[in-house]
């Protein structure tokens, strides 16, 4: 809270330049000055000056809510995924306010996981939407204007049958596509601590708009390849590997809800509820259809893991490595 800009603490533009100009720019600099410093550095009068610092450092503490009012959460507490297995089991949907993850290997979903969710925030709220915009981030070139048109026809046939309510969906999701992954890579020093501080900062960026404007952040995510044995494998069995979510233990504490998107069986995928402080683990069954992601009944609820709490052990998305080698035919053309 101590690093947020001045000027995201409804500091003025004019005073914001002005301290700017002695190397005063976050609210912790401001915070360590005397009145009499901020009086001279900004041109203010004595009161004026105790009335910005009071307001910075109420900009900076942090929110306080009372234990009943976590207890009952509203409908603006969740943002529904309109899967309702999976909503029962996150207790509303998606949080908001918050960062959601979605990690797993290439082609198992996670473009039409954002696709979906992007036709979803659009809709208006009688329909379980957030009847927002939507800022669309993409840095693999993976994105389809046509397969999210496609999508919010068959998901939503009788809501967007007229061309006017398309347009007007296509118009609240706007896309970026400056940078890509390769070229973040490029940009960043070389020095391994400055890239975790660089991630740490980033992150925290986007937990502030998360919790300041109370909107659902979803990131995706790749995953790494850890090979050998693991331990686990019992005495003359080959080596095994287990994949995990990329960006290592500092990203993961910064997430608060990580899905796992991961190939089953034949056409089946499967979404794993890997962290969240309201759900329990647990594991869905989707396949991916016109409409975009399908939950199918009789979903594994087991934990992937053979021992001990799955929270506890490394996040596997397949138990055998060849599984990341091959993958099973695709007959649903999307992935």
């Amino acid at each position: 809270m101590a690093s947020k800009k001045l000027r995201r603490a409804g500091v003025s533009p004019q005073v914001c330049e002005l301290l700017k100009r002695h190397r005063v720019e976050s609210c912790q600099d401001l915070l360590s000055l005397s009145p009499l410093e901020v009086m001279r550095l900004a041109g203010l009068s004595h009161q004026r000056a105790l009335s910005l610092l009071r307001s910075v450092s109420t900009h900076c503490a942090p929110p306080v809510a009372t234990l009943l009012e976590l207890w009952k959460p509203t409908s603006e507490s969740f943002f529904s995924t309109s899967l309702p297995a999976l909503d029962r089991l996150l207790r509303g949907g998606l949080p908001r306010g918050t960062i959601t993850e979605v990690a797993g290997p290439s082609g198992c979903g996670k473009t039409q996981m954002c696709v979906m969710l992007s036709v979803l925030a659009t809709l208006p709220s009688s329909l379980g939407g957030l009847d927002a915009a939507v800022v669309y981030i993409d840095t693999e070139a993976a994105f389809s204007a046509q397969r999210l048109v496609g999508m919010a026809q068959a998901r939503f046939p009788h809501h967007f049958s007229s061309r006017e309510r398309l347009l007007q969906m296509a118009g609240r999701v706007h896309v970026f596509r400056e940078l890509t992954c390769q070229d973040i890579l490029n940009s960043l020093p070389g020095n391994l601590a400055t890239r975790s501080n660089l991630l740490s900062h980033q992150a925290s960026v986007l937990k502030y708009l998360a919790h300041r404007f109370n909107i659902p952040v979803v990131l995706t995510n790749q995953i790494t390849t850890h090979l050998g044995n693991t331990g686990s494998e019992a005495p003359g069995q080959a080596d095994s590997g287990f994949v995990t979510a990329a960006l290592g233990n500092t990203w993961s504490h910064t997430v608060n809800t990580r899905l796992i998107v991961q190939y089953g069986d034949g056409r089946q995928r499967q979404i794993v509820i890997a962290k969240s402080p309201v759900a329990p683990y647990a594991v869905l069954n989707y396949t991916i259809q016109q409409e975009g992601i399908r939950l199918h009944e009789g979903g594994n609820q087991e934990p992937m893991g053979e021992t001990g709490d799955p929270v506890l052990q490394p996040i596997r998305v397949r138990t055998e490595f060849n599984y990341s080698l091959s993958r099973p035919a695709e007959t649903d053309g999307y992935r």
